[in-house]
């Protein structure tokens, strides 16, 4: 039987990118929560980006030389992206826009590599050697949701890096997570923000079949790696730093 697994981490990947780009363009194009059909197209494409983004994060602490220096880049691209990710925003008003809760509600602070970076932290913790006690894990868990919650994809990004990461090599249990952890999301915007794109969340289950073919390797071409390694970082706060410079020129 032919082999199914067709895709390399770096070409699922670039799907997630692309698919990132178009809903950040229908943000842009159409704001707020519109019922139109192609916005919500748009944004439905756009679902699948944070599970790609999350799973790779746990493929990434198992298969890194430098945990530490993982970490440090994640946080340090967090921090980088925070500023894109304000610019980008619709609620941007001046430069004290950039700091935390000084506009706005509790919600949508900084951007999802926030979230991203807590959850490899959140990984690290549960999969700890040096902290053998459950319920001190337990509450430095809790703790990250805390921490993580005011990003977009809230602690939800988190957690499912958890997931992905706890339950590796189990593929059902990876999913069944990730959907009862982005449920729990929808609900909240579902009641809280806009019914629609509430229901609109649960479209992360369209990246599922794109996981589904990860072969297990990086990239067919192991000379590309370290440049497609690179793209996937820079890419993400510099186009919404584009988006955000459109928007400050429209």
């Amino acid at each position: 039987m032919k082999d199914r697994k067709t895709l390399s981490a770096n070409r699922i990947k670039l799907i997630a990118i692309i698919a990132m780009t178009i809903d950040h363009i229908a943000w842009m194009i159409f704001p707020g929560y519109p019922k139109e059909p192609l916005p919500i197209m748009m944004h439905i494409l756009g679902r699948i980006t944070c599970p790609i983004m999350c799973y790779f994060i746990a493929e990434g602490y198992y298969y890194t030389r430098d945990i530490n220096r993982y970490t440090k880049r994640l946080f340090a691209f967090a921090a980088i992206s925070h500023f894109a990710y304000v610019f980008a925003s619709m609620d941007f008003v001046d430069w004290r826009s950039f700091i935390p809760f000084y506009y706005g509600s509790a919600l949508n602070q900084t951007s999802v590599m926030w979230s991203l970076a807590w959850g490899l932290v959140m990984l690290r913790v549960a999969d700890s050697r040096k902290i053998s006690n459950g319920a001190i894990k337990a509450a430095l868990i809790i703790l990250i949701c805390v921490i993580s919650f005011p990003s977009d994809w809230s602690c939800v990004a988190s957690l499912c890096v958890l997931a992905f990461g706890t339950n590796r090599g189990k593929f059902k249990s990876q999913v069944l997570w990730m959907v009862f952890y982005v449920a729990i999301y929808a609900a909240v915007y579902f009641f809280a923000i806009d019914r629609i794109y509430g229901i609109l969340q649960m479209a992360v289950v369209l990246s599922v079949p794109i996981l589904m073919k990860y072969n297990g390797k990086r990239g067919n071409s192991p000379k590309n790696n370290p440049l497609m390694k690179w793209l996937f970082y820079i890419y993400y706060p510099l186009h919404l730093f584009v988006i955000g410079l459109i928007q400050a020129m429209c």
